[in-house]
């Protein structure tokens, strides 16, 4: 079956996370928050950020400045975009893919609306990517089913002819049992050779 279109998860992949444990773990000790009541406090509206019910001005309010800080708003939020990096090797391949444009290649990704607008502006995406499906204008995160079979119906593909890279077990297992094909992404020379094989690069 020829591949006519490639989806990428974004974070991970071609960039760092975004906004992941981790960075948030970070944001704990450098802000002095209460890294349980953060926590806890995020886990509550995670969903609602990243499939776009509220935005970062609302995510902010409801996790750090329900009560008075020693910090500004402006400063938490350039800390949130400072943990983007670029993964270069990687986005050397998606852009080597892109022009060879043999296929649609689209991002299928988690990401609250603000974040997702910087990372595609900040790191010139447009450039690499024909479509953008982000769980922020999909309404829906992965691994749910539904952002998958959303995926296809707006690209109208068929899952046999997508491929799927992803760096989580989970959500490459769910596009599996879909009928996608899929990649667990390991490195930019793994993602390489595949899409060679695949025969759109």
């Amino acid at each position: 079956m020829t591949t006519t279109a490639v989806f990428f998860d974004v974070g991970g992949v071609v960039l760092t996370n975004g906004w992941d444990r981790s960075s948030r773990r970070q944001a704990a000790e450098t802000f002095r928050l209460d890294w349980d009541e953060f926590e806890e406090r995020h886990e509550l509206v995670v969903s609602d950020f990243e499939t776009g019910r509220i935005g970062l001005e609302d995510y902010l309010e409801r996790t750090v400045f329900y009560e008075p800080k020693a910090f500004t708003r402006e400063q938490f939020r350039d800390f949130i975009f400072a943990q983007s990096k670029p993964y270069p090797q990687a986005l050397a391949v998606v852009g080597a893919l892109a022009r060879a444009k043999r296929c649609l290649v689209a991002t299928l990704n988690n990401e609250s609306f603000d974040l997702n607008l910087y990372r595609l502006e900040r790191f010139r995406l447009r450039d690499y990517f024909d479509v953008f499906l982000s769980s922020c204008y999909l309404g829906v995160r992965k691994p749910d089913e539904r952002i998958y079979r959303l995926a296809l119906q707006i690209t109208q593909r068929r899952e046999d002819e997508c491929l799927f890279i992803d760096d989580r077990a989970l959500n490459v297992e769910c596009a599996e049992r879909i009928g996608m094909r899929t990649l667990r992404y390991r490195d930019a020379e793994q993602l390489e050779g595949k899409l060679r094989s695949e025969g759109v690069l």
